[in-house]
């Protein structure tokens, strides 16, 4: 099976689980390395994988997980306690691998037996499930001896995942081979999946069209007329609004951008349906100001959405916050600050990202209206994605988390658990904003397993992002996915959602690897 993900012009030969999802290769953290288990976000439940069960303490302290008998990594090695236990410790050992910042909240992981493992927590935290859950973990037989895992490559990886065996690997392509110890039995069906290297939208989507592709989560543009009016039988795809919410990150520990007027007047230039309409093809709609996908739509408070006018276009308000901030006009046009220094700074985008490229194309002209002179950039993606964790950047195009509450986005972009200095790696809150009110708000929320509680807060945590606008929400991202049917079937669709079509959410991704069969 022929899959396009990633977008590089060449590939490095990095399988490392314990990196950021885009520093090894797809599907490292969930395809060749796996979960212990997966939230599903259109069914709202947690399916069970390494592990086949998790209890709560009464005080929501500890957790306790059991794992699944049998299984085995791909050396046949047994699977067991202690490799969770081990993998724990490394992201201790090492904060570079702590991307969900794991050990803010953790004490200690302990393996039990051989199929327990008991994680007890700092204090109470509930949302903590999903980031011990979803965790890939490595075998310590094979991990105990590597000196530096942050810069390990583990070019030849043991794993216990569907697909482990490198069989080829080249500048253009790669191609993984079935785990001859799966843990499912006669799963998974496909026999081996290969990625050429495409380095933009367009060279994969040429690819799709001509039929090279079988599963894609690519922008496609005008995708009834090019793709699938091709071949109406076999050409298929699936744009839920269920992905994270694309926005437009600015740099808060910078002038201008640590000010709230400036930030809701940038807000307040962009004109979020044209962008919708000339560089989105109308598949999406503009955000809202509590930078929520309908992944959370149960969650939304309604008047939070009222109160954050600062998403709708209004050039004279712009303006108006803009002066009163003391950015006033030159006589280019060009406002100039209280310190006689032009506004005029970068906004970073990924080269190939038709759909973005045009969006901050867009969003530059539309600042220009209000005397910003915004310049856009464009990098490989590799030095986007290093100068974005590393908070080495004006403004920037991005993304925010999709995982199963709003308490996980408002933690990535409100909380200061999860800030790094400018110039150290940061899985989350790449434009380094943190409030002790966000704080109190996510720590209640953790402290909770009441329903009717955890809404109320995040109606709370939504009123104070709308108040302090941290990022700029620009449009619901839609969760991109085309297949073909020529050579293989059962993948999800609208009439069979028994998981997300893209392969872009990991570890949600593994749930369509081991579906999908030959015809």
């Amino acid at each position: 099976m022929t899959i396009a993900q990633e977008q590089q012009a060449s590939w490095i030969r990095n399988f490392n689980p314990l990196l950021a999802s885009n520093s090894s290769r797809w599907p490292t953290r969930a395809g060749v390395y796996e979960p212990l288990m997966i939230f599903n976000t259109l069914k709202g439940e947690l399916v069970p994988w390494l592990a086949t069960k998790h209890e709560w303490s009464e005080d929501n302290k500890k957790l306790t997980l059991t794992l699944r008998p049998g299984v085995k990594w791909s050396d046949g090695q047994p699977f067991t306690a202690k490799d969770v236990a081990f993998t724990f410790g490394l992201m201790k050992q090492h904060k570079a691998l702590d991307i969900s910042a794991v050990w803010t909240f953790l004490d200690s992981v302990q393996a039990k037996d051989d199929a327990t493992v008991e994680f007890t927590m700092t204090r109470a935290f509930v949302p903590g499930l999903i980031y011990i859950v979803h965790q890939p973990i490595v075998p310590e037989h094979k991990w105990k001896d590597v000196a530096d895992p942050v810069m390990y490559k583990n070019e030849t990886p043991v794993a216990t995942g569907p697909f482990t065996e490198v069989k080829v690997f080249q500048n253009q392509v790669f191609e993984l081979g079935r785990n001859p110890h799966y843990w499912q039995p006669g799963k998974p069906a496909v026999e081996s999946i290969r990625f050429p290297a495409y380095p933009s939208n367009d060279q994969a989507n040429l690819a799709l069209l001509t039929g090279e592709l079988d599963w894609a989560g690519s922008f496609v543009p005008d995708i009834d007329r090019v793709f699938v009016a091709k071949d109406k039988e076999h050409n298929h795809y699936w744009f839920p609004l269920v992905g994270n919410t694309t926005v437009l990150y600015v740099n808060t520990t910078k002038k201008p951008f640590n000010d709230v007027r400036v930030r809701k007047a940038l807000s307040m230039a962009i004109d979020r349906d044209q962008i919708v309409k000339v560089a989105m093809y109308g598949y999406t709609r503009p955000s809202d100001a509590t930078a929520l996908s309908d992944t959370h739509d149960r969650w939304r408070n309604p008047q939070a959405v009222q109160a954050g006018d600062w998403t709708k276009l209004n050039i004279e308000k712009a303006n108006a916050m803009l002066d009163e901030a003391g950015y006033k006009k030159g006589a280019d046009g060009v406002r100039v600050g209280p310190d006689k220094k032009p506004l005029r700074f970068d906004v970073n985008v990924v080269t190939g990202w038709t759909d973005w490229v045009r969006a901050a194309q867009i969003i530059t002209q539309n600042l220009k209206q209000v005397g910003v002179d915004a310049v856009l950039k464009t990098y490989d993606f590799s030095p986007y994605f290093e100068r974005i964790q590393k908070g080495e950047f004006d403004a920037s195009m991005g993304w925010t988390s999709e995982e199963p509450s709003p308490y996980f986005v408002y933690r990535d972009l409100m909380g200061t658990e999860t800030l790094r200095p400018i110039g150290e790696v940061s899985a989350r809150n790449w434009h380094r904003y943190g409030s002790k009110e966000a704080d109190a708000l996510l720590q209640a929320f953790e402290a909770t397993n009441d329903p009717e509680e955890q809404k109320k807060i995040a109606y709370q945590m939504q009123d104070l992002f709308v108040k302090n606008a941290p990022v700029i929400p620009l449009f619901p991202g839609p969760s991109w996915g085309e297949y073909s049917t020529r050579r293989f079937t059962n993948f999800p669709n609208k009439d069979n959602p028994y998981a997300k079509l893209t392969p872009n959410t990991p570890p949600e991704n593994l749930l369509v690897l081991v579906e999908v069969k030959p015809k």
